[in-house]
């Protein structure tokens, strides 16, 4: 994983984001949410673990590279050699330190895949294609009076996001090609519950993947798992407010973090 923001070549999309209670949809995109459930059957599952980073009173207290640096690059290996790559990036808050419990905060994500066999100019009939079908995410609170929530949900066929000329096939959305991957510029987290120090998101993406390029024959269905701590600060005048409020310093903010502004 490295910490500095990858932004490949991508064709920008619609803004999309869905919640059950704490979260509004908007835009034309926001009716394909929740109409299309992953379809992992029984395909071969690729889990990158990233535990859910839990408190800790020597250092961070909901430790999150996302939130130390402001954005996150993500690489699953699918195949020898052939690399999933997942960015992660703040929009607004930029600074990830005024992440609050209350405010909106905006990031954005790009999908784009890898062959490292061949030069990255290489033709794509040299290249092993990876196509997505599905991409959802689901999430998780950690909050100081131990209740779990799970208040942001995203789930879209990347074909719907994406103009209609982009290359696609019964196997999804094509991921490495010259017009680029996919890309979600901007997603709204909304309101969480007040006592939250802490959100991981899962991101679960259904991929086929070619075991040997220019071979229709050869490809494979997996899922890729990905997690993204992200931690949440408390609202300045809120950190004395008793209880029920996530753990805070002086500042307003949780304890256990330097002065380093996300890099967006």
């Amino acid at each position: 994983m490295t910490t500095r923001r990858a932004r490949a070549t991508v064709m920008a999309v619609a803004l999309a984001f869905i919640a059950p209670v704490t979260l509004t949809g908007c835009g034309q995109i926001a009716d394909v949410f929740n109409s299309m459930p992953g379809q992992g059957g029984g395909a071969q599952s690729v889990v990158v673990s990233t535990p859910a980073p839990a408190s800790s009173s020597d250092a961070k207290p909901f430790d999150s590279q996302f939130t130390y640096d402001g954005s996150v690059s993500l690489t699953s290996e699918v195949a020898d050699g052939l690399d999933v790559r997942l960015d992660v990036w703040a929009v607004d808050p930029k600074r990830t330190m005024e992440w609050t419990a209350t405010n909106e905060k905006q990031f954005g994500f790009a999908l784009n895949v890898v062959d490292n066999r061949v030069d990255e100019k290489a033709v794509l009939a040299q290249k092993r294609r990876v196509y997505v079908s599905s991409v959802s995410i689901t999430s998780q609170t950690a909050q100081t009076g131990g209740q779990v929530s799970n208040p942001f949900q995203f789930t879209a066929d990347p074909r719907t996001l994406v103009p209609s000329d982009t290359l696609r096939s019964d196997r999804g959305l094509l991921l490495n090609s010259f017009q680029g991957g996919l890309l979600v510029p901007t997603t709204s987290i909304r309101q969480l519950p007040n006592d939250t120090y802490g959100i991981t998101l899962e991101f679960a993406l259904n991929v086929a993947v070619e075991g040997t390029a220019n071979t229709d024959s050869s490809f494979s269905q997996q899922t890729v798992y990905q997690y993204l701590p992200i931690a949440i600060f408390a609202d300045d005048g809120q950190a004395s407010a008793g209880t029920g409020t996530a753990p805070s310093s002086s500042t307003g903010r949780a304890p256990g973090w330097g002065q380093t502004s996300g890099q967006g």
